[in-house]
């Protein structure tokens, strides 16, 4: 109703208030309890309003700290399945360090090894990963490197885990354009054709097919996006 009735918003249609509230949580930008992600001071909106300046914008503590914890919470969820799975050895290094370029270390015989870099999301629509470089850098020197993706649910759970094509990352992480930078972080919207159910690296599935979550996510998505 208010929309439909009020002066300050009859520049748009309900229908694209609502598709415009739809993007920004498939971009990640509304959490789950219908919070922004970004908030805008009072004053800096009472300046924009007066001089028609940019906001100031800050990220929310919140959103930062739900973002961390969807993290931990996918490589969790990944850790107790393979130690259900009956994996001899398998490490959190990411608990560690940061430096290894990778979160879990898991290894069966001598030549069944992955390192395992967990990006873990809570929306099922849509993949979107963020790659730093020296993941990407990890990647191309270590053949035992894969990337896994978890969608983890309400109870911290993984509800659906598929692997991401290394190939693919290779041709969606961007070039650096000249001699006086680099590319540091990437943000990747992995399409369906990137991604293979399960945990599997070139020689080795370290979870039984009983183990892994069934629901079917990330299927119908629009083409890669690369940003810096």
């Amino acid at each position: 109703m208010l929309l439909a009735s009020h002066p300050q918003y009859a520049d748009l249609t309900p229908a694209q208030y609502a598709e415009g509230l739809a993007w920004l949580r498939r971009m990640g930008m509304v959490t789950e309890t219908g919070r922004p992600v970004v908030e805008v001071s009072d004053s800096a909106l009472r300046d924009t309003m007066a001089s028609a300046m940019v906001p100031r914008v800050l990220w929310s503590q919140a959103a930062e700290e739900a973002k961390k914890a969807t993290g931990v919470a996918g490589e969790r969820a990944l850790l107790r399945l393979l130690r259900q799975g009956g994996v001899p050895h398998v490490r959190h290094v990411a608990a560690e360090s940061d430096a290894y370029g990778y979160d879990i270390e898991a290894a069966g015989s001598s030549s069944q090894r992955a390192h395992i870099e967990v990006k873990a999301t809570t929306d099922p629509t849509r993949l979107v990963i963020h790659l730093t470089r020296h993941e990407f850098e990890v990647m191309t020197a270590d053949a035992e490197w894969c990337l896994v993706a978890v969608l983890v649910d309400r109870d911290g759970k993984a509800a659906s885990i598929a692997t991401v094509d290394r190939m693919w990352l290779h041709s969606a992480a961007p070039a650096d354009q000249g001699r006086h930078g680099r590319w540091e972080s990437a943000r990747l919207t992995v399409p369906a054709h990137a991604l293979a159910s399960g945990l599997v690296t070139a020689t080795w599935a370290p979870l039984p097919h009983g183990l892994l979550p069934s629901r079917p996510v990330w299927t119908s998505q629009s083409s890669p996006l690369a940003t810096v």
